[in-house]
């Protein structure tokens, strides 16, 4: 292992969790693109940079996730009947979502990962409160809903908020809620995912030491440890900084990290 490696897995932990106490972010499209550059320099091959950076950010996600959807309970936030309906289509998904992006050529996953990083940009820039315009639908379609969130959340290393709660609010479930029923949600599709990530990488060949499958333990650590010390501190500028200017801050950083990935698909 290379040590000079631990400080940025630790900034990165530091970072990521700083974004999550401030702006309520899980930070997946901020970690993968970083992995993936770290992970590129120490000289891992082309065909699993993007599965091992996917996997490792889900595998970090584990932890945040849980920590953020333990704090919503203890606030009466969650509504966990939303989320038992939810969870047998997000783990299907999750568990599938790994298998096809460790399979697909990197320039494709990294176009696709470069649009979703777009679109969760936009959506913090441009996204209006949505309006309730139906009720939830019933056990099938919560179980395709489910999936359809586990599988993209899974493919990009994220928990799904981006896609989670606009559905519930335009479902008439109330935006706090949906915020906290999403922070629950997140976490099944985390576990989900990396265990599909660590599936998926069993075998792979030229994989560096002290990964299990598609996931790095000691980036997992690193950024584990200061997100959960940086994410206090964070929630407490959330009460004096400007957060929607921070927001557009934030969003046009992801532009970026958008348009690095398009140029690692199209290069």
């Amino acid at each position: 292992m290379n040590l000079t490696l631990i400080p940025i897995f630790l900034l990165l932990g530091a970072f990521v969790g700083f974004l999550a106490g401030l702006l309520g972010i899980g930070g997946g499209f901020t970690m993968v693109p970083v992995l993936m550059e770290v992970f590129s320099r120490e000289g891992i091959g082309t065909a699993h940079l993007l599965p091992l950076a996917i996997g490792t950010s889900a595998a970090s996600i584990v932890f945040t996730a849980f920590a953020s959807a333990h704090a919503h309970h203890k606030r009466g936030a969650v509504a966990w009947p939303i989320v038992a309906a939810m969870a047998p289509g997000l783990v299907a998904g999750s568990l599938l979502g790994p298998q096809i992006a460790s399979a697909l050529p990197m320039r494709v996953m990294a176009a696709f990962f470069g649009s979703f990083t777009w679109f969760s940009a936009a959506r913090m820039v441009w996204a209006r409160p949505t309006q309730g315009m139906r009720a939830l639908p019933g056990g099938p379609a919560m179980f395709g809903v489910g999936a359809a969130i586990g599988l993209v959340a899974s493919m990009v290393g994220t928990a799904g908020a981006f896609l989670a709660v606009p559905f519930m609010t335009r479902c008439n479930v109330k935006l706090h809620a949906a915020i906290a029923t999403s922070a629950a949600i997140g976490w099944p599709v985390a576990v989900a995912s990396t265990v599909g990530f660590v599936f998926a990488g069993w075998r792979a060949d030229d994989l560096p030491a002290y990964s299990l499958g598609y996931v790095y333990l000691p980036a997992v650590a690193g950024i584990v440890v200061m997100s959960i010390l940086f994410a206090p501190l964070g929630a407490r500028v959330a009460h004096a900084w400007p957060v929607p200017r921070l927001r557009k801050a934030f969003a046009i950083m992801l532009f970026v990290l958008g348009a690095w990935m398009w140029w690692k698909a199209l290069r």
